[in-house]
């Protein structure tokens, strides 16, 4: 005979929910408890990179009435009435910094990396290189040997040159098996080596407009015109940024950024927040969120007039544009972190060169063509299995992977950026081939046998339907992943990175410092003004570009999920 069991929504047929409140309130707790922890060390932190009570109270009154009350203001105003207008502000504040970020690392590059005519060159010889690809496939589109050989050969040719005369016999013997006929007797220099070769040469400006501005130019304009479906609009920002870039040649000298500068600031931040604010514009969606990031400008000049003309002094900050700018030292007040945060930037060039295309090609391969059963089938899970495994690794391990690898074997040069970039690249490579495969998986089946059902081949779909779709969730992760990786620091001590260098490095051979090392080369001084002021300022700067790096990640997803 069956018992009668008590209700677990009590005696008074409600349900009880205190459990769930309880358990509710707790993790509440928890998670408050980690924020302000979190905030809390920041704090502490940013006050000794800032030193803020240095400054004079007047300093601080004038900035809270100009600048932080106004912005206050506009904060409340968001969060109660205008929650669209609040993503707005949040992306046209977000956006310059991203793009000032970008245009300060291809400044670094063209500085330290490249002049500006092998950037021309190496552009040019890339272009030429697809171009001939195109071209042999649409002649010979049923000759895929010849196809694998010229996608082989046109980027070596033009980027490197032939080989050695004496290796000419492996070409020719190669063109022989293919039937080809064609025969290399001496060495040829690469494209790229003919054009910095040139006796004249275009001006900077010229080179940078055919080869940075007109491209990217021409993807802002395509992509608008894409989503207004209106080809004279796309045409529109076309020209409209080349304008901007050679108004560059009167207002740059005037500005104090030159011309050069000018054309990135222009490519790299004028560009997408004009296209952004235009949209907000025309849709007519938060509009009032436009007045954030133009209070905050108005807020931060206002500031400076009054503090001048009332002579009040500023904090005297240890994070300040000379800190930016200037190279290691042993003494405090001299120290800057330049050559390392130049190690970083190239750093993040190697990874990204390397890791991603791996990364993203293994992922391809493994949610697309490989076999689910069978003997290979079981090698593909094990495979898998694995690289989860890979991707809770300790980071000091990819380091002796790293020495092992590339030093010992390779002999390389111990410590040059491009070990510390092909280390770094394998720890977060699991973390890119995870977030990549995730992100192929969320593309619905639905969307490929559409694709198959229109005659097109496996790789066509691929190429036009999952890739297209599952970007977003790619750069998210990848984005995230690179977060990671310029934040290691057991790697670079493992592969013997640099503890502190005066000179930034000039090529990806060279031996560097990169900002975690510096960080923690600052944290063993014996000086306090090193361990609670320098070592301060080199976190902030890194927790910077850390938080820019995520929030451009969040705002890449949050944007695609709801149109999704």
């Amino acid at each position: 005979m069956a018992t009668e069991q008590g209700n677990w929504y009590g005696d008074d047929s409600k349900v009880e929910n205190l459990r769930g409140r309880a358990f509710e309130a707790t993790c509440l707790a928890a998670t408050a408890f980690g924020l302000v922890s979190v905030l809390i060390l920041l704090l502490y932190v940013a006050r000794d990179a800032f030193r803020p009570f240095s400054a004079d109270v007047g300093w601080h009154v004038t900035y809270a009435v100009t600048l932080l009350v106004p912005l206050a203001a506009l904060v409340v105003y968001y969060y109660r009435s205008d929650e669209p207008a609040g993503e707005v502000a949040y992306v046209t504040s977000g956006l310059p910094i991203v793009g000032l970020l970008l245009t300060g690392g291809f400044v670094v590059v063209f500085t330290e990396l490249l002049t500006v005519l092998e950037w021309f060159a190496l552009v040019v010889s890339a272009a030429v290189a697809l171009g001939l690809i195109v071209a042999h496939g649409r002649l010979r589109p049923k000759a895929p040997l010849e196809r694998l050989l010229v996608a082989l050969a046109a980027p070596v040719v033009t980027l490197l040159g032939t080989p050695p005369a004496q290796f000419n016999w492996l070409f020719n013997d190669l063109t022989g098996v293919l039937g080809l006929g064609v025969e290399l007797n001496h060495q040829v220099i690469s494209l790229r080596q003919a054009i910095t070769m040139l006796p004249f040469a275009p001006t900077d400006w010229v080179m940078l407009l055919l080869t940075l501005v007109l491209p990217l130019a021409a993807a802002g304009g395509w992509f608008v015109g894409k989503r207004r479906e209106s080809r004279r609009d796309g045409i529109a920002v076309v020209a409209l940024t080349t304008v901007v870039a050679a108004f560059g040649l009167v207002a740059g000298p005037l500005l104090g950024v030159g011309v050069e500068g000018w054309v990135l600031l222009a490519t790299f931040t004028g560009l997408p927040v004009g296209i952004y604010v235009e949209g907000v514009v025309r849709r007519d969606e938060g509009r009032a969120g436009l007045a954030f990031p133009a209070v905050a400008v108005l807020g931060v000049l206002a500031g400076s007039v009054a503090v001048d003309a009332l002579g009040f002094s500023g904090p005297d900050a240890w994070l300040d544009w000379g800190f930016l700018v200037s190279a290691a030292s042993r003494t405090p007040a001299d120290a800057g972190i330049y050559p390392a945060m130049v190690g970083s930037v190239m750093m993040i060039i190697v990874i990204v060169l390397t890791t991603f295309p791996a990364g993203v090609g293994a992922a391809i391969y493994l949610e697309e063509y490989a076999p689910s059963k069978g003997p290979m089938g079981k090698l593909v899970t094990l495979i898998e299995i694995n690289i989860g495994n890979l991707a809770g690794v300790p980071s000091v391990v990819y380091g002796l992977l790293g020495l092992g690898l590339f030093i010992r074997i390779m002999a390389w040069p111990q410590g040059s950026v491009i070990v510390a970039g092909l280390a770094v690249g394998l720890l977060i490579l699991p973390i890119v081939i995870i977030s990549a495969q995730e992100a192929i998986r969320s593309v619905p089946d639905s969307f490929r046998q559409a694709s198959y059902g229109m005659g097109a081949t496996r790789w066509q779909t691929i190429r036009q339907v999952v890739l297209p779709e599952a970007l977003p969730g790619i750069l998210t992760g990848t984005i995230l992943a690179l977060g990671r990786a310029i934040g290691e620091t057991a790697p670079l001590l493992m592969i013997g990175a640099a503890a502190s260098v005066r000179l930034a490095p000039n090529s990806f051979f060279d031996v560097a410092s990169m900002m975690p090392r510096q960080i923690f080369t600052w944290s063993s001084e014996l000086e306090p003004a090193f361990r609670h002021g320098v070592l301060a300022a080199g976190v902030i700067t890194l927790l910077a570009v850390l938080l820019v790096m995520n929030g451009t990640a969040i705002v890449i997803r949050n944007r695609y999920q709801r149109q999704g």
